[in-house]
Protein backbone atom coordinates (compact mmCIF):
# COMPACT_ATOMS: atom_id res chain seq x y z
CA UNK A 1 0.00 0.00 0.00
CA UNK A 2 2.81 2.36 0.89
CA UNK A 3 4.45 1.69 -2.49
CA UNK A 4 1.16 2.51 -4.23
CA UNK A 5 0.91 5.79 -2.33
CA UNK A 6 4.45 6.75 -3.24
CA UNK A 7 3.79 5.91 -6.89
CA UNK A 8 0.62 8.01 -6.90
CA UNK A 9 2.35 10.98 -5.27
CA UNK A 10 5.30 10.73 -7.62
CA UNK A 11 3.00 10.46 -10.63
CA UNK A 12 1.05 13.56 -9.59
CA UNK A 13 4.28 15.49 -9.16
CA UNK A 14 5.67 14.54 -12.56
CA UNK A 15 2.51 14.45 -14.66
CA UNK A 16 0.45 17.60 -14.30
CA UNK A 17 -3.18 17.65 -15.33
CA UNK A 18 -5.76 20.36 -15.83
CA UNK A 19 -7.94 19.01 -13.01
CA UNK A 20 -5.09 19.75 -10.57
CA UNK A 21 -5.45 23.49 -11.25
CA UNK A 22 -6.61 25.33 -8.13
CA UNK A 23 -7.33 29.05 -8.23
CA UNK A 24 -6.69 29.45 -4.49
CA UNK A 25 -3.19 28.02 -4.94
CA UNK A 26 -2.59 30.54 -7.71
CA UNK A 27 -3.94 33.43 -5.62
CA UNK A 28 -1.53 32.59 -2.81
CA UNK A 29 1.35 33.17 -5.22
CA UNK A 30 0.14 36.21 -7.16
CA UNK A 31 -1.44 38.30 -4.42
CA UNK A 32 1.82 39.89 -3.36
CA UNK A 33 3.09 43.45 -3.26
CA UNK A 34 6.32 44.44 -4.99
CA UNK A 35 8.76 46.03 -2.54
CA UNK A 36 11.02 48.46 -4.36
CA UNK A 37 13.64 48.23 -1.61
CA UNK A 38 14.40 44.73 -2.91
CA UNK A 39 15.24 46.18 -6.34
CA UNK A 40 17.61 49.04 -5.68
CA UNK A 41 18.23 49.89 -9.35
CA UNK A 42 14.53 50.32 -10.20
CA UNK A 43 13.14 53.85 -10.31
CA UNK A 44 9.59 53.04 -9.17
CA UNK A 45 6.85 50.44 -8.88
CA UNK A 46 3.68 51.07 -10.88
CA UNK A 47 0.72 48.70 -10.51
CA UNK A 48 3.02 46.15 -8.87
CA UNK A 49 5.39 46.26 -11.88
CA UNK A 50 9.03 47.35 -11.69
CA UNK A 51 9.92 50.39 -13.79
CA UNK A 52 13.48 51.28 -14.78
CA UNK A 53 14.82 54.51 -16.23
CA UNK A 54 16.57 53.94 -19.54
CA UNK A 55 19.24 56.54 -18.89
CA UNK A 56 20.10 54.95 -15.53
CA UNK A 57 20.19 51.52 -17.19
CA UNK A 58 22.70 52.74 -19.73
CA UNK A 59 24.88 54.18 -16.98
CA UNK A 60 24.73 50.91 -15.03
CA UNK A 61 25.64 48.97 -18.16
CA UNK A 62 28.79 51.02 -18.66
CA UNK A 63 30.86 49.19 -16.02
CA UNK A 64 31.27 45.41 -15.60
CA UNK A 65 30.34 45.41 -11.91
CA UNK A 66 27.14 47.46 -12.15
CA UNK A 67 26.20 45.69 -15.38
CA UNK A 68 26.26 42.29 -13.66
CA UNK A 69 24.36 43.68 -10.69
CA UNK A 70 21.64 45.06 -12.96
CA UNK A 71 21.36 41.82 -14.90
CA UNK A 72 21.13 39.82 -11.67
CA UNK A 73 18.37 42.11 -10.41
CA UNK A 74 16.42 41.64 -13.62
CA UNK A 75 16.73 37.86 -13.43
CA UNK A 76 15.47 37.89 -9.85
CA UNK A 77 12.58 40.17 -10.82
CA UNK A 78 11.48 38.00 -13.72
CA UNK A 79 12.02 34.67 -11.98
CA UNK A 80 10.74 35.30 -8.44
CA UNK A 81 9.43 38.88 -8.52
CA UNK A 82 6.55 40.35 -10.52
CA UNK A 83 7.88 38.81 -13.72
CA UNK A 84 7.63 42.07 -15.70
CA UNK A 85 9.97 45.02 -16.27
CA UNK A 86 9.21 48.32 -17.96
CA UNK A 87 12.15 50.35 -19.22
CA UNK A 88 11.30 53.97 -19.91
CA UNK A 89 13.11 55.50 -22.88
CA UNK A 90 14.71 52.19 -23.83
CA UNK A 91 15.43 54.03 -27.07
CA UNK A 92 17.25 57.20 -26.07
CA UNK A 93 17.39 58.20 -29.74
CA UNK A 94 13.99 57.82 -31.41
CA UNK A 95 15.34 58.22 -34.95
CA UNK A 96 16.01 54.48 -35.52
CA UNK A 97 12.61 53.63 -34.06
CA UNK A 98 10.84 56.14 -36.30
CA UNK A 99 12.72 54.88 -39.36
CA UNK A 100 11.69 51.31 -38.49
CA UNK A 101 8.10 52.49 -37.99
CA UNK A 102 8.03 53.86 -41.54
CA UNK A 103 9.20 50.53 -42.89
CA UNK A 104 6.68 48.64 -40.77
CA UNK A 105 3.78 50.73 -42.07
CA UNK A 106 5.00 50.08 -45.61
CA UNK A 107 5.05 46.34 -44.93
CA UNK A 108 1.47 46.48 -43.63
CA UNK A 109 0.24 48.37 -46.67
CA UNK A 110 1.96 45.87 -48.97
CA UNK A 111 0.35 42.98 -47.09
CA UNK A 112 -3.07 44.55 -47.38
CA UNK A 113 -2.61 45.23 -51.07
CA UNK A 114 -1.54 41.64 -51.74
CA UNK A 115 -4.06 40.13 -49.31
CA UNK A 116 -1.44 38.17 -47.37
CA UNK A 117 -0.72 37.95 -43.66
CA UNK A 118 -3.20 37.66 -40.84
CA UNK A 119 -3.83 35.00 -38.28
CA UNK A 120 -3.06 35.27 -34.60
CA UNK A 121 -2.45 32.83 -31.80
CA UNK A 122 -4.76 34.43 -29.24
CA UNK A 123 -7.00 36.88 -31.12
CA UNK A 124 -9.45 36.70 -34.01
CA UNK A 125 -7.91 37.27 -37.47
CA UNK A 126 -8.56 40.84 -38.59
CA UNK A 127 -8.56 42.35 -35.10
CA UNK A 128 -5.08 43.63 -35.79
CA UNK A 129 -2.39 43.92 -38.44
CA UNK A 130 0.40 41.37 -38.03
CA UNK A 131 3.75 41.32 -39.77
CA UNK A 132 5.31 37.93 -39.17
CA UNK A 133 9.11 37.71 -39.21
CA UNK A 134 9.45 41.48 -39.14
CA UNK A 135 13.08 40.96 -38.12
CA UNK A 136 14.16 39.45 -41.43
CA UNK A 137 11.91 41.72 -43.47
CA UNK A 138 13.36 44.86 -41.90
CA UNK A 139 16.91 43.57 -42.33
CA UNK A 140 16.42 42.92 -46.05
CA UNK A 141 14.53 46.16 -46.74
CA UNK A 142 16.71 48.58 -44.82
CA UNK A 143 19.97 47.20 -43.37
CA UNK A 144 21.03 50.58 -42.02
CA UNK A 145 17.84 51.03 -40.02
CA UNK A 146 18.11 47.43 -38.81
CA UNK A 147 21.62 48.07 -37.47
CA UNK A 148 20.60 51.27 -35.73
CA UNK A 149 17.46 49.70 -34.25
CA UNK A 150 18.91 46.40 -33.05
CA UNK A 151 22.13 48.02 -31.96
CA UNK A 152 20.06 49.06 -28.93
CA UNK A 153 21.96 48.27 -25.73
CA UNK A 154 18.85 47.70 -23.60
CA UNK A 155 17.55 44.90 -25.84
CA UNK A 156 20.96 43.24 -25.83
CA UNK A 157 21.44 43.62 -22.09
CA UNK A 158 18.15 42.10 -20.98
CA UNK A 159 18.42 39.33 -23.59
CA UNK A 160 21.80 38.30 -22.23
CA UNK A 161 20.58 38.62 -18.64
CA UNK A 162 17.75 36.14 -19.14
CA UNK A 163 19.19 33.82 -21.79
CA UNK A 164 22.96 34.20 -21.72
CA UNK A 165 25.03 34.84 -24.84
CA UNK A 166 24.29 33.66 -28.39
CA UNK A 167 20.55 34.31 -28.03
CA UNK A 168 18.36 34.45 -31.15
CA UNK A 169 15.97 37.36 -31.74
CA UNK A 170 12.72 37.05 -33.67
CA UNK A 171 10.18 39.82 -34.09
CA UNK A 172 6.50 40.04 -34.95
CA UNK A 173 4.94 43.42 -35.52
CA UNK A 174 1.49 43.86 -34.02
CA UNK A 175 -0.87 46.76 -34.69
CA UNK A 176 -4.14 46.77 -32.75
CA UNK A 177 -6.53 49.01 -34.65
CA UNK A 178 -9.28 51.16 -33.08
CA UNK A 179 -11.99 48.83 -31.87
CA UNK A 180 -9.64 45.84 -31.90
CA UNK A 181 -10.73 43.48 -29.12
CA UNK A 182 -8.46 42.13 -26.41
CA UNK A 183 -6.70 38.80 -26.71
CA UNK A 184 -7.55 35.97 -24.38
CA UNK A 185 -5.25 35.60 -21.37
CA UNK A 186 -2.38 33.26 -22.11
CA UNK A 187 1.21 32.31 -21.55
CA UNK A 188 3.70 32.34 -24.39
CA UNK A 189 6.00 30.10 -26.36
CA UNK A 190 6.90 27.25 -25.92
CA UNK A 191 4.29 25.50 -23.76
CA UNK A 192 1.94 28.46 -24.02
CA UNK A 193 1.34 27.42 -27.63
CA UNK A 194 0.15 23.96 -26.60
CA UNK A 195 -3.40 22.97 -25.72
CA UNK A 196 -3.91 21.76 -22.13
CA UNK A 197 -4.24 18.22 -23.46
CA UNK A 198 -0.93 18.46 -25.29
CA UNK A 199 0.76 20.36 -22.45
CA UNK A 200 -0.13 17.68 -19.94
CA UNK A 201 2.00 15.20 -21.89
CA UNK A 202 5.11 17.15 -20.92
CA UNK A 203 6.49 16.31 -17.44
CA UNK A 204 6.54 18.94 -14.71
CA UNK A 205 10.24 19.70 -15.09
CA UNK A 206 9.57 20.78 -18.70
CA UNK A 207 6.86 23.14 -17.40
CA UNK A 208 9.55 24.64 -15.18
CA UNK A 209 12.07 24.76 -18.03
CA UNK A 210 9.91 26.33 -20.74
CA UNK A 211 9.91 29.90 -19.33
CA UNK A 212 13.71 30.13 -19.28
CA UNK A 213 14.02 29.19 -22.95
CA UNK A 214 12.54 32.45 -24.22
CA UNK A 215 12.17 36.10 -23.30
CA UNK A 216 9.14 38.13 -24.32
CA UNK A 217 9.41 41.83 -25.04
CA UNK A 218 7.63 44.68 -26.77
CA UNK A 219 8.89 48.04 -28.00
CA UNK A 220 6.29 50.81 -28.15
CA UNK A 221 6.28 52.45 -31.57
CA UNK A 222 3.71 55.03 -30.54
CA UNK A 223 2.38 56.50 -27.31
CA UNK A 224 0.07 53.97 -25.65
CA UNK A 225 -2.31 55.51 -23.11
CA UNK A 226 -4.66 53.08 -21.40
CA UNK A 227 -7.51 53.68 -23.85
CA UNK A 228 -5.37 52.26 -26.66
CA UNK A 229 -5.20 48.91 -24.88
CA UNK A 230 -1.59 48.27 -23.86
CA UNK A 231 -0.92 44.72 -22.68
CA UNK A 232 -2.72 43.35 -19.62
CA UNK A 233 -0.55 41.48 -17.11
CA UNK A 234 -1.03 39.43 -13.95
CA UNK A 235 2.17 40.03 -11.96
CA UNK A 236 3.73 37.01 -10.23
CA UNK A 237 1.61 34.55 -12.23
CA UNK A 238 4.77 32.99 -13.68
CA UNK A 239 5.19 31.40 -10.23
CA UNK A 240 2.20 29.09 -10.69
CA UNK A 241 3.54 25.79 -12.03
CA UNK A 242 0.20 24.65 -13.45
CA UNK A 243 -0.30 27.91 -15.32
CA UNK A 244 0.13 26.44 -18.81
CA UNK A 245 -2.86 24.20 -18.13
CA UNK A 246 -4.88 26.84 -16.29
CA UNK A 247 -5.21 29.79 -18.67
CA UNK A 248 -8.13 28.28 -20.58
CA UNK A 249 -10.15 27.52 -17.43
CA UNK A 250 -13.12 29.88 -16.83
CA UNK A 251 -12.26 30.64 -13.20
CA UNK A 252 -8.72 31.68 -14.13
CA UNK A 253 -9.95 33.82 -17.02
CA UNK A 254 -12.39 35.56 -14.70
CA UNK A 255 -9.69 36.15 -12.09
CA UNK A 256 -7.39 37.59 -14.75
CA UNK A 257 -10.12 39.98 -15.91
CA UNK A 258 -10.65 41.26 -12.37
CA UNK A 259 -7.02 41.48 -11.24
CA UNK A 260 -4.83 42.27 -14.25
CA UNK A 261 -2.78 45.44 -14.40
CA UNK A 262 -2.18 47.69 -17.38
CA UNK A 263 0.62 50.22 -17.83
CA UNK A 264 0.62 53.12 -20.30
CA UNK A 265 3.75 53.35 -22.43
CA UNK A 266 5.40 56.16 -24.35
CA UNK A 267 7.02 55.83 -27.73
CA UNK A 268 10.46 54.31 -27.21
CA UNK A 269 9.57 52.52 -23.98
CA UNK A 270 9.99 48.76 -23.79
CA UNK A 271 8.52 46.04 -21.62
CA UNK A 272 10.08 42.62 -21.05
CA UNK A 273 8.57 39.72 -19.17
CA UNK A 274 8.86 36.09 -18.26
CA UNK A 275 6.81 34.25 -20.93
CA UNK A 276 4.93 32.38 -18.18
CA UNK A 277 3.30 35.60 -16.94
CA UNK A 278 -0.43 35.56 -17.73
CA UNK A 279 -0.97 38.38 -20.23
CA UNK A 280 -3.10 39.56 -23.15
CA UNK A 281 -3.17 42.50 -25.54
CA UNK A 282 -5.86 44.94 -24.43
CA UNK A 283 -8.87 46.34 -26.30
CA UNK A 284 -8.12 49.49 -28.29
CA UNK A 285 -10.93 51.83 -27.26
CA UNK A 286 -9.42 54.88 -28.94
CA UNK A 287 -11.01 56.31 -32.06
CA UNK A 288 -7.89 57.06 -34.07
CA UNK A 289 -4.76 55.40 -32.62
CA UNK A 290 -3.42 52.35 -34.42
CA UNK A 291 -1.39 50.95 -31.56
CA UNK A 292 1.90 49.61 -32.89
CA UNK A 293 4.31 47.42 -30.94
CA UNK A 294 7.28 45.42 -32.14
CA UNK A 295 6.92 42.12 -30.29
CA UNK A 296 10.27 40.55 -29.54
CA UNK A 297 10.54 36.84 -28.87
CA UNK A 298 14.11 36.03 -27.98
CA UNK A 299 15.24 32.42 -27.72
CA UNK A 300 18.01 30.59 -25.91
CA UNK A 301 20.84 29.34 -28.09
CA UNK A 302 20.64 25.97 -26.34
CA UNK A 303 17.30 24.80 -27.73
CA UNK A 304 18.82 22.94 -30.69
CA UNK A 305 19.81 19.40 -31.64
CA UNK A 306 23.52 18.59 -31.94
CA UNK A 307 23.36 17.16 -35.46
CA UNK A 308 21.83 18.44 -38.68
CA UNK A 309 19.24 15.92 -39.87
CA UNK A 310 17.25 16.10 -43.12
CA UNK A 311 13.95 14.83 -41.78
CA UNK A 312 12.07 15.67 -44.96
CA UNK A 313 14.34 13.40 -47.00
CA UNK A 314 14.06 10.70 -44.33
CA UNK A 315 10.25 10.92 -44.28
CA UNK A 316 9.98 10.62 -48.07
CA UNK A 317 12.27 7.59 -48.05
CA UNK A 318 10.57 5.90 -45.09
CA UNK A 319 6.91 6.41 -45.98
CA UNK A 320 6.46 3.62 -48.59
CA UNK A 321 8.13 1.03 -46.34
CA UNK A 322 6.24 2.16 -43.26
CA UNK A 323 2.92 2.10 -45.14
CA UNK A 324 3.62 -1.39 -46.48
CA UNK A 325 4.64 -2.80 -43.09
CA UNK A 326 1.54 -1.36 -41.39
CA UNK A 327 -0.77 -2.64 -44.13
CA UNK A 328 0.69 -6.15 -43.99
CA UNK A 329 0.54 -6.31 -40.20
CA UNK A 330 4.30 -6.63 -39.77
CA UNK A 331 4.16 -3.52 -37.59
CA UNK A 332 1.64 -2.58 -34.92
CA UNK A 333 0.10 0.91 -35.02
CA UNK A 334 2.03 1.75 -31.85
CA UNK A 335 5.32 0.69 -33.43
CA UNK A 336 4.48 2.69 -36.53
CA UNK A 337 3.83 5.79 -34.41
CA UNK A 338 7.19 5.30 -32.69
CA UNK A 339 8.93 5.09 -36.05
CA UNK A 340 7.22 8.30 -37.20
CA UNK A 341 8.38 10.03 -34.03
CA UNK A 342 11.97 8.95 -34.67
CA UNK A 343 11.90 10.11 -38.28
CA UNK A 344 9.69 13.18 -38.75
CA UNK A 345 9.75 16.66 -37.24
CA UNK A 346 7.27 16.78 -34.35
CA UNK A 347 7.24 20.52 -33.69
CA UNK A 348 5.42 23.23 -35.61
CA UNK A 349 8.16 25.82 -35.21
CA UNK A 350 10.10 27.57 -36.60
CA UNK A 351 7.90 28.22 -39.62
CA UNK A 352 6.88 31.03 -41.96
CA UNK A 353 3.73 32.37 -40.32
CA UNK A 354 2.78 34.31 -43.44
CA UNK A 355 2.36 31.07 -45.41
CA UNK A 356 1.70 28.78 -42.44
CA UNK A 357 -0.40 30.83 -40.01
CA UNK A 358 -1.94 29.49 -36.78
CA UNK A 359 -5.50 29.89 -38.07
CA UNK A 360 -7.83 27.41 -36.41
CA UNK A 361 -5.38 26.55 -33.64
CA UNK A 362 -2.34 27.66 -31.71
CA UNK A 363 0.19 26.08 -34.04
CA UNK A 364 0.40 24.88 -37.67
CA UNK A 365 0.47 21.21 -38.69
CA UNK A 366 3.66 19.31 -37.89
CA UNK A 367 5.51 16.98 -40.22
CA UNK A 368 4.70 14.11 -37.87
CA UNK A 369 0.96 14.85 -37.95
CA UNK A 370 1.08 15.09 -41.76
CA UNK A 371 2.76 11.69 -41.97
CA UNK A 372 0.32 10.20 -39.45
CA UNK A 373 -2.61 11.57 -41.46
CA UNK A 374 -1.21 10.11 -44.69
CA UNK A 375 -0.81 6.67 -43.09
CA UNK A 376 -4.26 6.75 -41.53
CA UNK A 377 -5.86 7.70 -44.85
CA UNK A 378 -3.60 5.32 -46.82
CA UNK A 379 -2.20 7.92 -49.21
CA UNK A 380 -0.10 6.72 -52.11
CA UNK A 381 3.59 7.69 -51.81
CA UNK A 382 3.31 10.25 -54.62
CA UNK A 383 0.49 12.03 -52.82
CA UNK A 384 2.45 12.07 -49.57
CA UNK A 385 5.54 13.44 -51.34
CA UNK A 386 3.51 16.28 -52.89
CA UNK A 387 2.01 17.13 -49.50
CA UNK A 388 5.46 16.98 -47.93
CA UNK A 389 6.86 19.35 -50.55
CA UNK A 390 3.99 21.76 -49.91
CA UNK A 391 4.65 21.55 -46.16
CA UNK A 392 8.32 22.44 -46.77
CA UNK A 393 7.34 25.33 -49.05
CA UNK A 394 5.07 26.88 -46.43
CA UNK A 395 7.98 27.06 -43.99
CA UNK A 396 10.42 28.89 -46.25
CA UNK A 397 10.97 32.63 -45.89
Amino acid sequence: MRTDNISQIRGDQVWLSEDQCDLDDCKALVERTTDITEYRLASEVVSNVLVYDGAAVRVAASSPESRKALMAEWVEAMMNGPGILVIRAAFANLAPLEAATEQFWAMIEEQRASNVGGGDHFAKPGANDRVWNALEKLCLRDPETFVAYYGNEVIALISEAWLGPAYQITSQLNVVNPGGAAQSAHRDYHLGFQTPESGSRYPAHVHRLSPVLTLQGAVAHCDMPIETGPTLYLPYSQSYLLGYLATSRPEFKEYFERHHVQLPLSKGDAVFFNPAVFHAAGTNRSETVRRMANLLQISSALGRAMESVDRVRMSAALYPTLRSMLTSGRLTPEQGANAVSACAEGYSFPTNLDRDPPIGGLAPQTQQSLMTQALAEDWAPDRFNRALEAWVGRRLT
